[in-house]
């Protein structure tokens, strides 16, 4: 299977399912600012119609990051049949929270009113992410008044899946976080604290060996969402990495990646 993408990256030609998109270098845009871009990958086959729809939310510690990391797992989900939306958002010291959560709420409506052109179902749309963009998807997941924002619900929203993130506590390593996350806000930056019963499936995904964040988020928002009833499946990898969890969806490990047979297994089911 081929794969097309919006934005022309890479030396990747846009197919015509793209001929109405904004096909410029730096990616389609959903907002007026400079990173309110996103590139889209898509299944090229003969049948493109109501696929399952991911927005994937990188890593980077809310500070760093470029849709370009997002190629791996893109690509990955493409191939099976996953039409796939990386954006790009604000970071520090450009945004601080909740700036960019408003920035992926605007990136998850773009991606609902436009699916359809990329052969996606706007009624099956999950959200994803790494490490801070696990954090992000879970807000949105969680906390109702980012997609509010947008027209949106959260209780609309297929399934999300997060990579090795901080849902019950902000890292505390780096000397950045409070000045990301204000004193005044920081009650309202955790996802565990908006669980109310009402939540889309989640698949939370965590390497045991992480160190960066501690595997002990996955299990404490994992608990607090079968204590509302909540569908939930909790992945341990032992061994794993913070960044090997995301390691695994590239093209030299995704054949056996049993994170990616995971994720799309949970695509499948919902």
């Amino acid at each position: 299977m081929t794969l097309a993408l919006a934005a022309c990256v890479g030396g990747v030609i846009a197919t015509r399912a793209f001929e109405h998109a904004d096909e410029r270098a730096d990616g389609v845009a959903y907002g007026k600012g400079p990173r309110e871009r996103l590139d889209v990958y898509a299944p090229d086959s003969g049948k493109r119609a109501n696929l399952p729809v991911v927005v994937y939310f990188y890593g980077g510690g809310w500070q760093s990051g470029h849709r370009s990391n997002s190629r791996d797992v893109a690509q990955a989900l493409a191939e099976h049949g996953i039409v796939t939306v990386a954006p790009d958002y604000r970071v520090y010291p450009d945004a601080v929270f909740p700036g960019f959560l408003d920035d992926a709420a605007a990136a998850v409506r773009w991606t609902r009113d436009h699916a359809r052109e990329f052969g996606g179902d706007p009624g099956r749309i999950f959200l994803m992410g790494h490490s801070s963009g696990a954090h992000m998807a879970a807000m949105l997941a969680t906390d109702p008044r980012y997609l509010a924002a947008q027209g949106m619900a959260n209780t609309s929203l297929a399934g999300m899946i997060g990579l090795a993130g901080p849902y019950a506590a902000i890292p505390t390593s780096d000397p950045h976080m409070d000045e990301i996350f204000p004193a005044a806000l920081r009650a309202g930056a955790l996802p565990i604290t908006f669980i109310s019963g009402h939540e889309p499936p989640m698949l939370l995904a965590a390497g045991t060996a992480d160190t960066d964040v501690d595997p002990r988020n996955s299990d404490r928002f994992a608990a607090a969402l079968r204590a509302h009833h909540d569908v939930v499946e909790l992945k341990k990898y032992p061994g794993y990495g913070h960044d090997t969890v995301v390691q695994s969806f590239s093209a030299a490990r995704r054949k056996d990646s049993p994170v990616l047979a995971d994720v799309t297994a949970f695509i499948d089911a919902h």
